[in-house]
């Protein structure tokens, strides 16, 4: 049995918009940063601490290398 190959989560320091943050989390999902800054800007839309949430990661995910 193989394990799956993780990645570590790192902000992106080639694809980003404000702080690499959603870009980081794609690459860690497996999905495109386009679709993750959507999906963030959507849920911004709903209550809730979301960018309160952004800026913590912002803080707390160190810079990557890509």
């Amino acid at each position: 049995m193989t394990t799956p190959a993780t990645t570590k989560l790192t902000r992106s320091r080639s694809n980003r918009m404000l702080g690499g943050v959603c870009a980081g989390l794609a690459h860690r999902v497996g999905w495109k940063p386009r679709t993750m800054r959507l999906a963030f800007v959507v849920s911004c839309l709903l209550p809730g601490p979301q960018f309160l949430l952004y800026l913590v990661l912002w803080i707390v995910i160190p810079s990557g290398d890509r």
